[in-house]
């Protein structure tokens, strides 16, 4: 197989995975099976694919609605009835503190016969940023900024998010009682559970405030006085916690995952082998630091070129952490192919793609990137030390140097990574 088909057959994965979660193809028949409420309908929502959904909605629902979402700056849809206000991602903004504390008024005040549907994806924790009563929007940022280079999971860092809002873990959903709150998810978590999804605002939460103070602990992160002060007196049972899952004020609140990881892989899977390629599926739910789990995917490649005898194709999905120790561009999609392409050493059989589904890898507006055979030997011919970039987090200007970032734009959906790995066996 030639380099140009390797890197075609790679990305065709890729996009098959991104047209399985657009958001007006996997709302299509919940909003189909919708029936219109007696009262008022309310759509709110946050999320890198929130504008998509609530233009889905627009589109496929005659009937009348009103509304508010929260998207990422750029990734914003023209919609007539439900507005779109876009703010930043990964750290919050005030924009995005003014959208959250409008949404919660928006669900107050409404009756039984209204109906709160919420769009909630991936970025949601970050958009729907509104601090818990004696925080600011400045010490989220800091406890935000933090986490992003600490290492936590995407878990933990949700427990701690949770447990410092106004709106999330639940509360959004009390707000909006004694409405029915109907929620429609695109998942980008390891295991689809909906109380992590964008810190499941209309969810019941099973963590606590002491949970939230122990992953701090953890990573050793020092956060503002208010903060602690705050996390403090909800362990020590001063402020009220999360509603909980036996919570009767949720007793009229469905949640529905629309789109999934695991999904996404299998439309990608279909593609692979209507080319004639085995697939291997590792799963949609991988964790771990990047550069290990990069490394370790290149030692099961490795292992399989010998066997091969049809072109296989390793499929995975999940959510790396990136443990932050240098000061290079990075994302964790670029730290797991950087750690590969060295493991995999030149290997002439192995090409490999990840890219994050939202096209936002770390901070850069790049999904992701494509590794070759030959990417080390051209990136040392420019004079470059991959592993010394790697130990800097500096992924990005790796693969840009070789002009091999993948840059997508705003995709308006998001259900986590998408790593692929090629094996072409020898002939």
């Amino acid at each position: 197989m030639k380099d140009a088909d390797a890197r075609a057959l790679l990305r065709d994965l890729f996009d098959a995975a991104l047209a399985a979660a657009r958001p007006a193809t996997c709302l299509a028949p919940y909003i189909a099976r919708l029936a219109p409420p007696k009262g008022r309908t309310i759509v709110i929502g946050a999320g890198k694919a929130t504008a998509a959904m609530a233009r889905a909605v627009e589109d496929q629902w005659p009937h009348p609605l009103e509304g508010l979402v929260v998207t990422r700056y750029g990734y914003g849809e023209a919609c007539k009835r439900i507005e779109i206000v876009e703010a930043a991602h990964p750290v919050p903004d005030e924009k995005g503190r003014a959208a959250a504390g409008r949404i919660l008024e928006k669900v107050k005040g409404l009756s039984a016969d209204d109906l709160v549907l919420c769009l909630i994806s991936g970025g949601a924790s970050s958009l729907l940023a509104l601090p818990a009563p004696g925080l600011s929007l400045s010490d989220k940022q800091e406890v935000n900024r933090a986490l992003l280079k600490s290492g936590a999971n995407i878990v933990e860092m949700n427990t701690v998010r949770k447990h410092l809002s106004a709106i999330k873990g639940g509360r959004l959903a009390i707000a909006a009682q004694p409405a029915r709150v109907l929620s429609w998810l695109i998942s980008d978590v390891p295991n689809d559970d909906p109380g992590v999804i964008g810190s499941g605002p209309t969810v019941a939460d099973r963590t606590t405030f002491a949970e939230a103070l122990a992953v701090l602990a953890k990573y050793r992160i020092d956060p503002p006085a208010p903060v602690r002060a705050h996390l403090e007196a909800g362990a020590a049972g001063r402020i009220e916690e999360t509603p909980k899952p036996a919570d009767p004020r949720l007793r009229r609140v469905e949640t529905i995952i629309v789109a999934t990881p695991k999904r996404s892989l299998e439309a990608a899977a279909a593609v692979a082998r209507s080319r004639g390629c085995v697939v291997v599926m590792l799963g949609d739910n991988l964790e771990g630091e990047a550069r290990e789990l990069g490394a370790a995917h290149a030692r099961r490649a490795l292992d399989l070129v010998a066997g091969a005898k049809k072109p296989t194709v390793i499929l995975s999905g999940g959510e790396t952490t990136v443990t932050v120790r240098g000061k290079g561009r990075g994302g964790r999609n670029v730290e797991y192919l950087l750690g590969k392409a060295i493991e995999a050493n030149g290997a002439p059989q192995i090409w490999g793609l990840a890219a994050d589904t939202d096209g936002v890898d770390g901070a850069e507006e790049i999904a992701g990137a494509i590794f070759t055979p030959d990417s080390l030997a051209r990136a040392l011919a420019k004079g470059h030390d991959p592993k010394a970039m790697l130990h800097d987090n500096d992924g990005h200007r790796f693969f840009e140097s070789l002009g091999d970032s993948l840059i997508t734009g705003p995709t308006r959906t998001n259900v986590n990574d998408f790593r692929a790995t090629l094996i072409v066996p020898n002939k």
